[in-house]
């Protein structure tokens, strides 16, 4: 949630920012709700004062009691009014998205992200290339049909070799992170609707949401809400910043509006797999901490042997929540292109203001920033397995893998 001094302070550069988001509140309407509500607050403190004065006097002073009677009606009148005043202005500013870093690119679409480095070779094949779910039918590693038939279309199944490959990544990832200070958790794969709003998700992304009917709670799209919303409402202590935790877990998203876009095989489906990367810290640092979650992605994708860019992504691309945010595209072989890996968003305050994150440190006390990474997803595979495959169908084992998966390569299902 964006804080209401910026917009009192600050107005026409907020304004700016809401105006290149496309977003329509009226900022104006919302600070003549903060005005009127601010005004109102102070009546009601000035008559809740003079109660408590006039109730020390009641049992000596019968016109004190009348007194009392009589400001009690007043106050409850204006309480109310101040709740629904108060309740107002909240969800207006449910609505307003973050600032914006000075380096944002303008932009429509992901079309308009601007690359900032390219890493790695890409491969050159002197056969023609498969795709990922070529590949996995060859291989009998992966199952889209079965996926289908037991749940719905955009669920599958690893199987097999390929199993033991996506459970080999994902502990391996979760090492790399541990050796590199982070605390790892087992999350819970619901949340309620408190933390969804906390964290972003709602009201911006809601129709991303698969929801449980008949409950407050909803399958998670991220381990990222389960993780910023472990903190709600807590005061941390700045000597422990930063806090660096991940989890690996199963994610939840409808993919509503999806339709058109790449999606063949497994790439864009409603159950996928993620290792995320979440970083608590204090404001002056969570620009070092965005740029060391990237540090992190592109050390695990390097050491996969999986070339990729990254890239700045523009304006129009960004959720609402996000002040800066990168991305990292590895290349597809059978895609025959770059696509999106990872995402690495410095949120600053914006969730740590709506799950109320605090941090005391000596006599600074104030929101902490919050950083979301994704670490690896089952698309890290799908690179794999186009990136390295063979002639005959077979894919190579990336190194770091197979002591761990205890192969070098997955053959094809021998007829």
């Amino acid at each position: 949630m964006i804080d209401i001094r910026i917009i009192r302070e600050h107005f026409e550069d907020y304004k700016k920012v809401c105006e290149r988001r496309g977003c329509p509140v009226n900022l104006d309407t919302i600070l003549e709700l903060d005005k009127s509500s601010r005004q109102l607050a102070q009546e009601v403190d000035a008559l809740r004062a003079e109660r408590n004065r006039l109730s020390k006097e009641c049992q000596t002073n019968p016109a004190a009691r009348e007194q009392v009677k009589s400001l009690k009606v007043d106050l409850g009148t204006k309480e109310n009014t101040l709740n629904e005043l108060q309740d107002k202005l909240m969800k207006m500013l449910a609505f307003l998205p973050n600032q914006l870093a000075d380096d944002v690119p303008n932009g429509l679409d992901d079309t308009d992200n601007v690359e900032l480095r390219k890493v790695g070779t890409i491969p050159t094949f002197d056969f023609p290339v498969r795709d990922h779910q070529q590949l996995g039918e060859l291989l009998d590693i992966i199952d889209t049909q079965r996926g289908a038939k037991v749940a719905q279309t955009g669920f599958y199944y690893w199987k097999g070799k390929g199993a033991q490959l996506a459970q080999a990544l994902f502990f391996w990832t979760q090492q790399q992170l541990v050796n590199k200070g982070f605390t790892l958790f087992m999350t819970p794969c619901v949340a309620k609707e408190r933390t969804l709003y906390g964290t972003g998700y709602l009201p911006f992304f809601a129709d991303q949401t698969f929801n449980i009917k008949d409950t407050e709670l909803a399958l998670i799209g991220t381990s990222e809400q389960t993780l910023v919303g472990y903190h709600a409402d807590d005061v941390l202590d700045g000597k422990d910043l930063p806090l660096c935790y991940t989890a690996y877990t199963p994610c939840f998203r409808t993919e509503a509006g999806s339709y058109g876009k790449a999606s063949k095989g497994i790439f864009r489906v409603h159950q996928f797999h993620k290792v995320e990367q979440i970083i608590f810290c204090k404001p002056e640092d969570s620009v070092k901490y965005h740029d060391f979650c990237l540090e992190n992605e592109e050390y695990l994708l390097q050491q996969l042997g999986i070339p990729y860019h990254v890239v700045n992504v523009c304006v129009g691309d960004m959720g609402a929540p996000g002040y800066k945010k990168y991305d990292i595209e590895a290349w597809f072989a059978g895609f025959g292109g770059y696509r999106e890996v990872t995402s690495n968003t410095n949120l600053t305050s914006f969730q740590s203001r709506r799950l109320n994150i605090r941090y005391k440190d000596g006599d600074t006390r104030d929101y902490v920033h919050t950083i979301s990474a994704t670490a690896v997803t089952d698309r890290v595979l799908v690179a794999i397995l186009e990136n390295n495959q063979q002639a005959d169908g077979t894919v190579i084992v990336p190194e770091v893998l197979r002591p761990l998966c205890g192969f070098d390569k997955i053959e094809p299902k021998k007829r």
